[in-house]
Formats: structure tokens, sequence, C-alpha cells
């Protein structure tokens, strides 16, 4: 059975195939992607369509080691330290270190981030600010993955997202999260259950507490629902137009494409006390959320890769057809 969330990638991947004779078969539940043509084979697996090397791939998907290419370069981003779990802890002494995840702690007041250092969508993505909060974070993250990175807590104005493709531009949208206005007379919990999807909700509400969730906000008085920008949690992609943002936005992608370097990916550059800083890089382009409101932008964007990918010979290790 086809994914539904990648519904709108494997479409068109399959009208990119048909219009060109590519033979494709899906496979793998809509994970793995076979298309063949002149007898050479491409792949495309999860998101990523093969065009980024291995290296890079792997970069882009661990938060920390990106965090570090990136640092090394020169390239603004935020920074991300990695602790592993008890499997592979053995390999590299102290990086299971409860003592060193306390000293984040105490050096970053506002509080830390504790996200798989390899995971997607916003999974186990939690903000700490005690050390008992860290301490159930952590020992969530580690029973579902090997290892687990943290990064202080910086308020974070702006979120943009920038799909590059050869260091060229071709979307670039800013992740506006959700957001209710009080009336004066209802509660924060009954304003945000009336605009927020019942699926979506104890995820976006887990940072308040019950005091505030019981507070009536005066009528007027906008409230952010989510302190993450994740598409995944209810943030909504809202096309960023030409300007100075714009422009700022996608020349820290680049750079930072560049470091890796990685062919395909999405950036994620933010906005916090001012300064422009990389989040990460997303070697898997997953642009299911903006596809609902632009799918023609998507479709333009996944063509543009799959002719890169076709125009590419082929590397050692393709597969070709006996």
């Amino acid at each position: 059975m086809v994914l539904i969330s990648q519904r709108i990638f494997l479409e068109t991947i399959k009208k990119y195939c048909l219009a060109r004779r590519i033979a494709v078969e899906i496979r793998s539940g809509g994970w793995l992607v076979i298309m063949q043509r002149d007898g050479e084979r491409r792949l495309a697996i999860g998101y990523d369509v093969g065009l980024n090397s291995a290296v890079a791939h792997q970069v882009a998907s661990d938060k920390a080691a990106c965090a570090e290419v990136l640092a090394t370069a020169g390239i603004p981003a935020i920074p991300h330290t990695l602790f592993l779990g008890a499997r592979l802890s053995a390999h590299i002494p102290g990086s299971d270190s409860s003592d060193a995840m306390a000293r984040l702690l105490d050096a970053h007041p506002g509080g830390l981030v504790v996200k798989p250092n390899e995971g997607t969508s916003g999974d186990l993505v939690c903000r700490v600010t005690t050390k008992a909060q860290l301490e159930t974070a952590v020992a969530r993250i580690l029973a579902a993955y090997p290892s687990l990175a943290i990064s202080p807590y910086v308020e974070i104005q702006h979120e943009v997202r920038v799909v590059l493709l050869d260091d060229r531009p071709l979307i670039v949208y800013g992740k506006t999260r959700p957001q209710v206005i009080g009336d004066g007379s209802r509660t924060m919990r009954e304003l945000a259950q009336t605009a927020t999807p019942a699926g979506q909700l104890k995820t976006m509400l887990e940072g308040f507490d019950a005091a505030e969730l019981d507070a009536i906000p005066p009528a007027g008085e906008r409230r952010i629902l989510n302190w993450r920008h994740n598409l995944d949690s209810g943030a909504a992609p809202v096309l960023l137009p030409d300007g100075e943002t714009h422009a700022t936005c996608v020349a820290l992608a680049i750079r930072a494409a560049q470091a890796l370097p990685i062919r395909f990916a999405s950036v994620d550059v933010v906005q916090a006390g001012g300064v422009w800083s990389v989040l990460e890089v997303n070697s898997g382009v997953k642009m299911e959320a903006l596809g609902q409101r632009h799918p023609e932008l998507v479709e333009a964007a996944y063509t543009a890769a799959l002719d890169a990918v076709f125009a590419s010979p082929r590397r050692p290790g393709e597969g070709r057809d006996p």
C-alpha cells in the first residue's frame, strides 16, 4: 500500500516517468521507487531522489555532524551536541554522560531542545527547562533511537525553508505557527480546541501548563500555540516573496549546501535575536504540506530534480539491466 504521506512525491514521479516512457515500480509500500530507461536504473528511497552523495546524505541526516560541518565552514548554525545511547556509547567514552547534559542545561537557563539525532518531522522533539524534564526526554528518545542531539533553546522569530537544486533556489517559504486570538470569554484550551485538529492538539499544547491553558486571553490578543515550526505539528507553509529576507535566506542556504556539499536539499534557516542561522539541512526533500497549497510548485521542483537524475551519468554501483 502506498504511504499516504508520500502521495505527492510518488504521484509526481509516476507522472514524470509516464510522460517520458520511463518504467517505474513502486515497492516497499511506497518507500522505494525503481525507475528504468534504456537499460539503466535509477532509484529513489524515502524522499531522496538519488542526487546526493552517500556522505552528503549522511551528514545532512546527522544533526550534530551537520552543525559541526557548518560551524567549521564559518556558517552560522544552531549548535547540536551528540549523545549516544547505551548500545553505541561504549565505543566513545563520555558520549552518554548525563553530567555533560546537565552542564548544558546549567549553561542555558532558557532551556534546551532535545531531539533524535537522526529523526525527522519533529518526532520526539522536546523543550526542557529542568533536570527532571531533561532526564525524561532523554529516556524517551533513547528508547526509540540510538542517539540524540541537544541544542540550546532559542526564541525563533521566523523559520524559512529553502529548497535547492545545485545551488539554485526552487522554492522558498516560511513556516507560520498556529495561533489563536482571544475573545475575552474562552480559555486558551477552548480556543485551541476550536482552532486545532484533534490529532495535533496534544502535541501543540505540551509546552503549556494547566494555569496557562485555563487562563482567558484578553479580546484581540494573539497567542502562539506551538513553540515549534514543524509542518507536521500544525505550522503552515507560506511562500516568501522576493526581498531582503528572501535574499538573506537563500544566500545562507546556498552556503550551507556548498559546505556539505549537497545537490538537492531543503535547508531550514531561522531568525533568533535578529540573527539568521541554519537550523538543519534535509537530504530527503519532503513537500507534502506545501503541495496541498501549491501542487504546481512542488511538481516543478521534483521534476527539475528528476531531470537532473536522468541527465547525470550512471555512477559506479548503479544498476544496469542485464
